[in-house]
């Protein structure tokens, strides 16, 4: 049997999974930001909850292959992702896939963090390219999970590089938090809604 609450949850009461594997039927937020510290489960938290809906799942993926340790890491996302995830490679342009999305998809953005490196490695216009990619979040027609890292709780990097790294995180993040309908934090695989409706 199966009880179905309009427009938000259709479960199978025959089937109880926890919370982390639990097929629930519901609208995502137009804007989801997934904020968490590395290997959080930030990723992995986000792949399922934008599972959570019927709609179609695109990965847009951010990481470059530069080394072998990436390499890996990427092989071994791809393998937890099944074949009903359609993968685009989208290292600095993320405005040109969201606006080809269609209302009966959703997309992952993966990550906020590997994107915001790429456009420094390359010398880009880091707010040219923010803006760009709010205002391509918010016409997008698929509702979007994008996450990224926070990386303002450690100590203050002793280079310059990285201080200027830190400082273009931050104000992204900031940004995409304050346009997200809902914000999760994610520490060690657990979520906590920092903005927006609840779980």
């Amino acid at each position: 049997m199966k009880h179905t609450l309009p427009c938000t949850i259709d479960i199978d009461t025959h089937h109880t999974r926890d919370w982390f594997t639990r097929k629930v039927y519901k609208l995502l937020p137009k804007l989801t930001f997934v904020l968490g510290g590395a290997a959080s489960g930030k990723s992995l938290w986000a792949e399922t909850y934008l599972l959570g809906s019927d709609l179609a799942p695109v990965y847009l993926a951010t990481s470059r292959a530069f080394d072998d340790e990436t390499k890996l890491k990427i092989k071994l996302h791809k393998r937890r992702r099944k074949a009903d995830w359609s993968n685009v490679e989208a290292e600095t342009d993320l405005s040109g896939p969201l606006a080809m999305l269609h209302a009966n998809q959703s997309v992952l953005i993966d990550c906020a963090t590997m994107w915001l490196t790429n456009l420094m490695m390359d010398d880009a216009d880091l707010d040219l390219a923010q803006k760009a990619l709010l205002t391509a979040l918010k016409t997008c027609a698929a509702p979007v999970v994008i996450v990224s890292n926070e990386v303002g709780q450690g100590i203050v990097p002793d280079n310059a590089l990285a201080r200027r790294f830190r400082e273009a995180q931050g104000r992204l993040n900031i940004a995409l938090a304050e346009q997200a309908d809902r914000v999760v934090l994610v520490t060690a695989g657990l979520p906590q809604v920092l903005k927006g409706p609840a779980l």
